[in-house]
């Protein structure tokens, strides 16, 4: 590894010029009470386990931790905030280092931003809060036609395929989905060796490679699907039609990172970038869509089966939920993506100005299955930059019944965000597939920080809920959350994301007039 060699160099260097100017003045052989010193350390850092930072760049990587040791210091003074009014992301980067490394997260001084700046937001809390009696909240999973449902928790690990991650980064949010009873999502890479070994529940997502059940043509096996998804540790099955990160373009897997392990993994010739088609083969049409829902179901032998978007033209989820009324098929899930939502690779251009953002799909999706009916037959799954218990309390409260991160379970591993997941050079190990890098990535240690981020904060999940008055997640609503407009004017959720009527879609002169051009567009046998 460069950064290794580089020590070993630097060291040596230094030694050379200790012995050579010390043959002619005897005193620089004192050079050597400091070179020793950094030697002990080096060696030190490749050994440990605790910081891969520190086994990949010996000695070096001991600055980031200086700069880390000052930075709240200074932070109390420079804190910026986004557009929501909420901290920037490396104060919620911090955040989760904390818990996941079982440190207290409390923050004397009280908040670090205005309040009273446009896009402040929070939740009020009760006189008469309530005890917490549930630690361990459950989310159940799987419709009528389902014979095997799930119970989730109401915070488990976005999508993330081996390929993108390394192989010990999966094992380690494995292990820590294992540990801390929630799901793992495999991500469209299929699933590895790694996502089984140390058997924690697995949402395994089908893309549109179809890769684990890809044929030689690249279309879906019914066969080979059937005998994955038979597995103990699949416990549910997600269409990915579209993500936040790159809605309407396929996966993309640069050819550095194909190793032939992957590439045997997912069906694919060695050496070349992996790119998924923008859409399915396996359907075209919304009533095709569903179809397939309900084939997965069967050949999964009735696990929960549903699809993951992020939303783009109404008309077209619209289409698909009029396929549900005219067929009888319904998923058992909604995963909704937001347009903010991360990745490991994707053209700037669709990362940052293509998609609907998070809310706004949360909404709108919320909005079209009660407004048809079908609201309590299906849950509904929020993904998109969700870091803190807030986070969840907002998207919660905005119809959501779970929550899929990345961000934060990958900050829990030990991400620093040096943004180089499509280069295979992650200072971290995270990201790649350079077995230099990946091995100094302790699976155990970070998977129990992993299992440390996921206690912590469903912990303080429910302890907000208690504070606002509130017996569990079920009860929060629109109007619990508080948005500041101006200086001086606020507005609830329920103001901000009004709510239509129940079943007002299935009635010509009931449907919403800003409603109505979408709702004539969608035909439910094609987009």
């Amino acid at each position: 590894m460069i950064a290794r060699i580089i020590f070993f160099l630097t060291v040596f260097v230094l030694s050379a010029i200790a012995v050579l100017w010390g043959s002619f003045w005897a005193p620089a052989y004192l050079l050597f009470l400091g070179i020793v010193p950094v030697v002990l350390v080096g060696l030190y850092d490749m050994v440990q386990k605790s910081h891969t930072i520190l086994s990949i760049y010996p000695v070096f990587g001991r600055l980031r931790f200086l700069f880390e040791a000052i930075r709240p210091e200074i932070q109390q003074y420079f804190v910026e905030s986004d557009t929501n009014g909420q901290p920037v992301n490396r104060e919620f980067r911090s955040l989760v280092y904390q818990r996941a490394k079982g440190v207290p997260d409390t923050r004397p001084f009280g908040t670090l931003f205005d309040v009273y700046k446009d896009g402040y937001e929070w939740i009020n809390h009760s006189l008469t809060p309530k005890p917490v009696t549930n630690h361990h909240p459950r989310i159940r999973f799987g419709g009528s036609e389902c014979t095997k449902p799930y119970e989730a928790s109401p915070l488990n690990i976005s999508a993330m395929s081996f390929g993108s991650l390394s192989q010990t980064a999966v094992m380690a949010l494995n292990k820590g989905a294992k540990h801390g009873e929630f799901a793992h999502n495999t991500g469209e890479g299929g699933i590895s060796p790694y996502h089984l070994k140390y058997g924690g529940d697995l949402i395994w997502q089908i893309g549109t490679g179809y890769f684990g059940c890809r044929n030689p043509l690249g279309g879906f096996d019914a066969e080979m699907f059937a005998e994955e998804a038979s597995r103990d540790a699949v416990k549910m099955i997600e269409i990915k039609l579209s993500q936040g990160a790159k809605p309407g373009h396929g996966g993309i897997l640069p050819a550095g990172k194909v190793t032939s392990e992957i590439a045997d993994i997912r069906k694919v010739p060695l050496g070349k970038d992996v790119i998924s088609p923008p859409s399915h083969p396996a359907f075209s049409t919304p009533i095709g869509l569903l179809e397939f829902v309900a084939q997965l179901r069967e050949l999964s032998g009735g696990k929960p089966v549903g699809f993951k978007l992020c939303v783009g033209n109404k008309s077209e989820f619209l289409a698909i939920c009029k396929a549900m009324l005219k067929t009888g098929i319904t998923p058992d899930f909604i995963t909704v993506d937001g347009g903010e939502g991360g990745t490991g690779a994707a053209p700037i251009e669709f990362t940052n100005s293509v998609g609907m953002p998070l809310r706004d799909g949360l909404v709108f999706v919320q909005n079209t299955l009660v407004g048809m009916g079908l609201r309590d037959s299906m849950r509904i799954i929020a993904s998109g930059k969700a870091l803190s218990a807030f986070h969840m309390v907002r998207l919660l409260s905005l119809g959501a019944d779970t929550i899929n991160a990345a961000r934060s379970m990958m900050f829990a591993l030990g991400c620093i965000q040096a943004r180089l997941c499509d280069q295979n050079t992650c200072p971290t190990g995270i990201t790649s597939q350079d077995p230099t890098r990946y091995n100094a990535l302790d699976v155990d240690q970070k998977a129990q920080r992993v299992a440390n981020y996921h206690a912590s904060t469903i912990e303080n999940l429910i302890e907000l809920v208690a504070a606002s008055g509130l017996n569990n997640l079920e009860e929060l609503q629109p109007r619990h959350i508080f948005h500041r407009i101006t200086g001086t004017e606020v507005k609830n959720y329920a103001e901000l994301y009004p709510r239509i009527s129940e079943r007002c879609l299935l009635s010509e002169q009931d449907i919403p007039d800003d409603w109505r051009t979408d709702w004539e567009l969608a035909v439910a046998e094609k987009w």
